[in-house]
C-alpha cells in the first residue's frame, strides 16, 4: 500500500508519523529547514510561501511550544492563522472531530495542524480531507509526535554534523512518550549506529530490541560514551496505576546529574522535549548548563515546522 503521507508522485502532502518515511524526505526537510533559520534574524522574518493560505491550528490537548511555535512558523510563512479554542467550540458540545473537520473545510482551510488524545486522530482527518487540503501532526496520543522527532533530529545535525558516527541515549518514561517514538525512528531512518534507550522496567514497553535499540536500566552503564542525551518527560498524565515509588527515588535513579553527565563523553549534548520537570528528569545546573542545548530546540523548531508546512503545502495535488 502507499504511504497515506505521500501522494502519487512520491510527494509529502501530510505528515502523520516518521514510520516509513524515506530518509530522503526527512532530509530534505532538515535542509529546508536550515534556510529558514537564517530568517530570524532578518529585521522582516516573512517569506510569501503560504501566502493567501489558511491554516488551522486545533489543539485538543493543552501545548505552549507546539502551538506556538507553529503559529509563528505559520505566519512568518505569510499563511492566514486561526488557533481554534477547543474549549469554546461545538466540539465541547459533541460535534464529532469529522464534523468539525467538514466544517472548517468549507471556510476555504488549507492545512490543518492537529494535536489530539487519540491516537490516529491526525491520520483519520488525512483520510477525510479534501485533496487540496493538508494535516500535520502536532502529536497524538501516545503514537508519533513526528515535528518534534525532526526538530531534535536538526539540533543533533546542527551540534554534530554527522549521524553516522553517533552514539544517542533516550532515557526516561518511553511507555508512555510519542517523542520516544518519533526519536527512535528518526534516528535509525538516519543511520544512528547504536541507540539506546535507559529507564526503569515499568517505564519501558517490551519490543524495543526489535527496533534496533539497546535497552539499559542503569542510567550509569546506559550513558557511557554517548555524544546525544534526549531526556522524557515523565508523562504522569498518561499513567495508571503506581509506575514508580515517588518522584525523589525516580530522579535518584534516572534523572539526570551532573555525575551521570560526566559518564557521557565531554562534549556529548543535552536535549529535553519540554516541559521540564526539574529535580525529577533533570538537575538545574543541567538543563541550564553549557552541554544543555533545550532552548536551540525550541528555536529549531520554528524552521522546523516551516519547513514542513511549506513542503505538503507544496505537493501536487491528486
Amino acid at each position: 500500500m502507499r504511504n497515506p503521507q505521500l501522494n502519487r508522485h512520491g510527494e509529502l502532502t501530510h505528515l502523520l508519523t516518521l514510520d516509513g518515511l524515506p530518509r530522503d524526505i526527512v532530509t530534505h526537510i532538515l535542509d529546508t529547514a536550515e534556510t529558514f533559520v537564517p530568517l530570524a534574524e532578518r529585521e522582516v522574518k516573512k517569506v510569501p510561501l503560504l501566502r493567501g493560505k489558511s491554516v488551522f491550528n486545533l489543539f485538543f490537548e493543552n501545548s505552549t511550544r507546539t502551538r506556538t511555535t507553529f503559529e509563528i512558523a505559520a505566519k512568518r510563512l505569510s499563511a492566514d492563522v486561526y488557533n481554534l479554542n477547543i474549549n469554546a467550540s461545538s466540539a465541547s458540545k459533541g460535534e464529532t472531530l469529522l464534523d468539525t473537520i467538514s466544517n472548517l473545510s468549507a471556510m476555504q482551510a488549507d492545512l490543518f495542524v492537529v494535536r489530539h488524545a487519540a491516537s490516529g486522530a491526525p491520520h483519520l482527518i488525512a483520510r477525510h480531507v479534501a485533496p487540496h487540503v493538508h494535516v500535520v501532526n502536532a502529536g497524538d496520543g501516545w503514537h508519533a509526535h513526528p515535528t518534534q522527532g525532526l526538530l531534535d533530529m536538526y539540533t543533533i545535525r546542527h551540534f554534530k554534523r554527522d549521524f553516522t558516527g553517533l552514539t544517542v541515549a533516550v532515557v526516561g518514561d518511553v511507555m508512555h512518550s510519542r517523542v520516544a517514538r518519533s526519536d527512535i525512528l528518526a534516528l535509525t531512518t538516519l543511520g544512528v549506529p547504536e541507540v539506546r534507550v535507559i529507564g526503569p522496567m515499568t517505564l519501558l514497553p517490551g519490543g524495543l530490541e526489535h527496533l534496533g535499540v539497546r535497552v539499559f536500566h542503569d542510567m550509569y552503564e546506559g550513558l557511557e560514551d554517548v555524544d546525544v542525551i534526549i531526556m522524557l518527560r515523565l508523562q504522569n498524565e498518561r499513567m495508571r496505576g503506581a509506575l514508580l515509588p515517588s518522584p525523589q527515588e525516580y530522579f535518584k535513579h534516572y534523572g539526570l546529574t551532573e555525575d551521570k553527565l560526566a559518564r557521557a563523553k565531554p562534549d556529548a549534548i543535552v536535549m529535553h522535549p519540554g516541559p521540564m520537570n526539574r529535580g525529577v528528569e533533570i538537575e538545574s545546573s543541567v538543563a541550564d548548563g553549557p552541554r544543555a542545548v533545550i532552548l536551540n530546540q525550541v528555536t529549531f523548531g520554528i524552521a522546523v515546522r516551516m519547513a514542513v508546512m511549506s513542503i505538503v503545502a507544496g505537493a501536487s495535488n491528486d
